[in-house]
């Protein structure tokens, strides 16, 4: 079972409104088509270290992109488990990745959350990336999960508990598609969703 990784020092706890709706697991157990735009504008905190979801791609257990596509590994287990889960992986033995698994238990489905626009705890992001930029912060999966302090501890923690806490966009967004960033299989799939004019995402859409 992961260990609850330690709150870093410093970061004071973001005041939400009361009405904000937080998302819980059950928000997870439906096609991961359907979760993934859905994602865009919701706030994505760690241990209060946070911001605006911006930029996520979606990854089917029936696509050969996918982690899960060949099987269950020691690597990609928790992408077999129930919804409502963190998957973190390495990529390119460099960055840290955070997915969120969906569908039913078995399914091996997850959206990886690209891009966020920091809102809560930039401080604390600018000292862990070393750059003052804002932009730069989050605008890619490696460079979130160093900002927010995610690592292999995060994997396999609830998505509703802490130290992670997602709430659900507070109002309907203009979404853009395009296809997925790095992967040389199932390259045609437009699979990849973002917020329509965010200067935060990773790589910009078509037009």
């Amino acid at each position: 079972m992961a260990q609850k990784p330690a709150k870093a020092p410093g970061v004071s706890r973001p005041r939400r409104s009361a009405a904000a709706k937080r998302l819980t697991r059950a928000f997870f157990a439906r096609g991961v088509l359907a979760v993934a735009p859905e994602l865009i504008g919701a706030t994505f905190l760690v241990d209060g270290v946070g911001g605006t979801i911006v930029e996520v791609e979606a990854y089917h257990h029936t696509d050969p992109a996918a982690h899960s596509f060949r099987g269950p590994t020691p690597r990609n287990q928790v992408m077999f488990g129930p919804p409502g889960f963190a998957y973190v992986y390495r990529s390119y033995g460099i960055h840290w990745c955070m997915n969120f698994v969906c569908e039913v238990e078995g399914s091996a489905s997850a959206v990886l959350i690209r891009a966020i626009e920091p809102t809560f705890g930039i401080d604390e992001m600018r000292r862990r990336r070393g750059l003052e930029d804002v932009r730069a912060l989050c605008s890619g999966p490696g460079k979130l999960t160093e900002a927010m302090g995610i690592t292999i501890a995060h994997n396999g923690l609830a998505l509703d508990a802490a130290p992670i806490e997602l709430f659900a966009r507070p109002e309907d967004v203009e979404i853009v598609t395009g296809v997925r960033i790095g992967i040389t299989k199932a390259v045609e799939l437009p699979w990849r969703f973002g917020l329509k004019g965010s200067r935060f995402v990773s790589k910009r859409f078509p037009r």
